[in-house]
């Protein structure tokens, strides 16, 4: 199937009923993967640009800009930059998880979403690619589960097999069992 023919398949999939009420069969929390070819990019992003189009309820979040405006909103994002010159790109990675309080339970990603979602909601995240290393897809996952209860998508760059993430793939995740692939390869 290619990928024009998947991405056709996404509007009708989130209209439905089951899918909106956020239930699945055994009541199991209503998180799905799209996953996809990484060359595909430009194309899955101008298609979520139109999924927004056609349902507002559709809230996207780019996790890549929300951790920008979470270091800019701090003061930390020129600091970043500073220290990505002068020590490196492997030296920013720990900073900035402790600076967004990943997997704590004030992790400041989780409370943005947390906080401009409602019922009736549709959550997208992008952005998963770009905000690697410092934002890894399955913890996002696990800690959003609890924070809402809304139908969540997330777009993924790569390959998910209903057990492992494989960003770009070629990165193997820890294993994420939780969230059903939207549509299938």
């Amino acid at each position: 199937m290619t990928i024009y023919e998947r991405l056709d398949k996404i509007l009708p999939e989130i209209s439905k009923k089951q899918f909106r009420e956020n239930r699945g069969t055994g009541n199991e929390i209503n998180f799905h993967i799209f996953d996809y070819d990484p060359k595909d990019e430009h194309i899955v992003r101008a298609h979520v640009d139109f999924l927004v189009k056609e349902m507002p309820e559709i809230k996207v979040f780019d996790l890549y800009k929300v951790m920008l405006n979470i270091l800019k909103n701090k003061g930390y994002l020129e600091k970043v930059f500073q220290m990505e010159e002068a020590k490196g790109s492997d030296a920013i990675v720990n900073p900035i998880k402790k600076t967004l309080r990943l997997t704590m339970p004030n992790d400041l990603i989780i409370e943005t979403i947390k906080s401009n979602v409602t019922d009736g909601n549709i959550v997208f995240l992008i952005g998963v690619g770009k905000a690697y290393p410092f934002i890894r897809s399955h913890t996002i996952l696990n800690n959003l589960h609890s924070a809402i209860n809304v139908p969540l998508v997330m777009f993924f760059p790569g390959t998910y097999d209903g057990l492992s993430l494989k960003l770009f793939d070629e990165i193997k995740d820890d294993n994420y069992y939780r969230a059903f692939r939207l549509i299938e390869r």
